[in-house]
């Protein structure tokens, strides 16, 4: 019993930290009224979605959004893609260090590097300009779209591929036959993680892209600061929230740990 006690109280917390506020949005994104002392809202109702819903900047903030994701996944499959072949199959000097080197960038606060990388776009004319959003969010791309991959390439039955050259497939169609079938559902993850990641950056979006870009973050953030109403943020914050847990069970469901890790074994 005394065993049982420490897992409880981690589970408590678990709840206490995550659940809990999680839940507070939820119930503000529905709620008209709730006032002190009222554990619940008195009053429910969706006059606060018609209103962010009928908003011209939030329809622009999400095709914005959108088509910033959209480009920057479409970007970083192009560019990650056959480097990750290559990690997988090549053997090079510094092939270990270089892929460590894209989980440090992970390791180093975001906003420091954003700045340095502001500092540079200034002088280049990017700051303030969809161009300069794009390529500062590739950056976020690096460790899904070339360690998820990694790990899939190298998952790939071997004797598969050597079987369809065998009967005289070219590298081409082994490739689109045998290889991609293997690693296709982990890249799909990566491809998907990679657009969740892009749909949702703030602080890349809202450093490069000021004043004249602005994603949904951005525009969320904007309105929490500037507006007294707290069902506002709260709604997009619901509005931004379904879409990425509904992706992220979707990726769950196609990734395992065997495939994350198989980059580390590069």
């Amino acid at each position: 019993m005394v065993h049982e006690l420490p897992g409880a109280l981690i589970t408590l917390l678990l709840v206490g930290f995550i659940v809990l506020p999680i839940a507070g949005v939820f119930l503000w994104a529905f709620a008209e009224v709730w006032r002190y002392p009222s554990i619940l809202p008195t009053q429910w109702g969706f006059r606060f979605w018609g209103m962010m819903l009928g908003r011209a900047d939030v329809w622009e903030a999400f095709r914005t959004s959108l088509l910033l994701s959209v480009i920057v996944t479409g970007l970083s499959a192009i560019i990650c893609l056959p480097a990750a072949y290559a990690f997988a199959r090549l053997e090079f000097p510094g092939k270990s260090l270089l892929l460590l080197s894209f989980l440090t960038i992970q390791a180093f606060p975001k906003f420091g590097l954003y700045i340095a990388i502001a500092t540079i776009f200034f002088s280049l004319g990017l700051v303030g300009t969809f161009t300069g959003v794009v390529v500062v969010q590739l950056v976020n791309t690096l460790l899904l779209m070339i360690w998820i991959p990694v790990g899939a390439f190298q998952n790939v039955d071997i004797r598969l591929e050597e079987a369809a050259r065998d009967v005289g497939a070219g590298p081409i169609r082994t490739f689109v036959s045998v290889t991609l079938p293997q690693a296709g559902p982990a890249i799909a993850a990566a491809l998907l993680l990679t657009f969740v990641g892009t749909f949702y950056e703030t602080e890349g979006a809202f450093l490069i892209g000021a004043p004249n870009i602005r994603t949904m973050p951005v525009l969320m953030i904007s309105l929490i600061n500037n507006q007294i109403v707290v069902q506002y943020g709260a709604v997009l914050s619901v509005l931004l929230w379904v879409p990425s847990f509904i992706a992220l069970l979707f990726a769950r469901k196609i990734l395992n740990a065997r495939t994350i890790a198989g980059g580390v074994g590069a």
